[in-house]
């Protein structure tokens, strides 16, 4: 086994969160006491609303802005931010749909092996910083992908990354790293 041998490495997204704007003001009042399954934060000024199918959790505020997260792909967030919009038309505000923005993805990956985690930091010092009494995993920062890993012992690795290509890219691009500092199986 060596680190250019094609490895299929599934990468199991688990959270994509996305941003839109709506172009209208929006009545958080209106919107908890006539939307349905909604709840009202007064004290925070915003309203969370949930739908079943895609499974999402929109963060509305009166400005017009919406954060929607929950979608396990780019496309369900865009089908998920697109319901919701049109849930809010149908209570009677002038939503246009615009704006909308992928801003972040959590994804998972298991790797085939073990990492010796304080000989990776050493080997990958600029990008890697481990403190094992802090936290458990080392934490990995690729500036160009703006993207960052979390690598721990087990071979486990979550990625956050802008967007799905990126975390793909990132996952590709710390193989090899990763594959230097295996535990060896005796």
């Amino acid at each position: 086994m060596d680190a250019e041998s094609d490895v299929a490495l599934d990468i199991l997204i688990t959270n994509v969160v996305c941003v839109f704007r709506t172009r209208c003001h929006l009545n958080l009042r209106k919107i908890a006491l006539e939307g349905a399954n909604v709840i009202y934060k007064r004290d925070v000024g915003k309203v969370l609303m949930k739908l079943r199918k895609p499974r999402i959790t929109a963060t509305i505020w009166s400005s017009g802005k919406i954060i929607c997260t929950g979608a396990t792909s780019e496309e369900e967030a865009k089908f998920g931010a697109r319901r919701l919009a049109r849930s809010l038309q149908k209570l009677g505000f002038q939503v246009i749909f615009t704006d909308f923005k992928v801003v972040n993805v959590l994804a998972v990956c298991n790797m085939p092996f073990e990492i010796r985690l304080p000989e990776f930091t050493k080997n990958n010092r600029p990008h890697a910083s481990y403190e094992p009494e802090l936290h458990p995993a080392v934490c990995y920062r690729i500036k160009s992908l703006r993207a960052t890993l979390q690598i721990f012992s087990t071979g486990s690795i979550t990625v956050t990354g802008p967007n799905v290509k990126a975390v793909a890219t990132a996952v590709e691009q710390i193989y090899p790293f990763v594959f230097e500092s295996r535990k060896e199986i005796l």
